[in-house]
């Protein structure tokens, strides 16, 4: 092992200790309502290995019952494909091109659930990059650094305003507006039922 890669192992220990530590707090802390997350897969698509195994350690101690990650896109969408996947956590930097992914998942035929929540998580909060994200068929977007806390808000955000599905000209997803306005003429949205 390198000093490099003992440093990093060390750095995980230490925060899987805080994160145990932090747990009963979290639950005490968290205003938010707390969820059976155990019959639920997620998966994650991260380029970065520490903050893979970081979200992995996260979503254990939310009690999900299993937890999928990688920084290939190929291998998420044939996990995807092949297991039941719950909810999709999903990063965009210039070097891991999430939205493809998630532009597939949304669209391609062989797609398993086009109607499965995914939230992007990314450094880039331009209101530019977000609308984009929201074009592409997110259901969520987490700004970067994410916290324990953040994570679990989106998650019960998830649970409690399900979005419905919308097919508008090209664009498939969630509904992209989240007041209900009342609309001025003809509503051209289709909405999608979840099967």
């Amino acid at each position: 092992m390198t000093k490099c890669q003992v440093s990093g192992t060390r750095k995980l220990s230490l925060l899987r200790i805080y994160l145990l530590k932090r747990r009963n707090r979290l639950d005490v802390e968290m205003d938010m309502k707390s969820y059976d997350l155990g019959n639920l897969s997620i998966l994650v698509l991260e380029k970065h290995l520490l903050v893979r195994k970081l979200l992995s350690d996260v979503f254990s101690e939310f009690g999900f019952a299993t937890t999928f990650s990688t920084s290939d896109p190929v291998v998420a969408y044939d996990f995807f494909r092949n297991m039941t996947t719950d909810i999709i956590l999903l990063d965009w930097t210039p070097d891991l091109d999430g939205l493809k992914f998630l532009r597939q998942v949304r669209n391609a035929p062989d797609s398993p659930n086009p109607f499965v929540p995914a939230v992007v998580t990314s450094a880039n909060t331009d209101l530019n990059f977000i609308s984009t994200d929201r074009d592409d068929g997110m259901t969520e977007f987490l700004a970067k650094p994410v916290t324990a806390r953040s994570i679990y808000r989106r998650i019960c955000n998830l649970i409690e305003n399900p979005r419905p599905f919308i097919r508008v000209g090209q664009f498939f997803g969630p509904d992209r507006r989240r007041r209900s306005a009342s609309s001025v003429g003809e509503d051209r949205r289709q909405l999608m039922a979840a099967e």
